[in-house]
């Protein structure tokens, strides 16, 4: 089945996506930073969200790890 449509798969690429950016946003920041508009925007916006809110994203990634496991 396709990610999306399963809303459990959509949200696990979706923080899959936040957390890779985010990382290469550290390693590398000028490939991010870069493309602020048009579609690789979307990979600047996610790099945006990891750094602001990464507690919550860090606490997401754990419970998404955690009911992966379960299932």
């Amino acid at each position: 089945m396709s990610a999306l449509f399963n809303f459990q798969s959509l949200l696990l690429v979706i923080l899959l996506m936040i957390c890779t950016c985010t990382y290469m946003r550290a390693v590398a920041p000028r490939l991010i930073d870069r493309n602020k508009e048009g579609f690789f925007g979307v990979f600047w916006m996610s790099a945006r969200i990891g750094e602001r809110l990464s507690p919550y994203v860090a606490l997401a990634c754990v419970v998404m790890a955690v009911t992966v496991l379960i299932q």
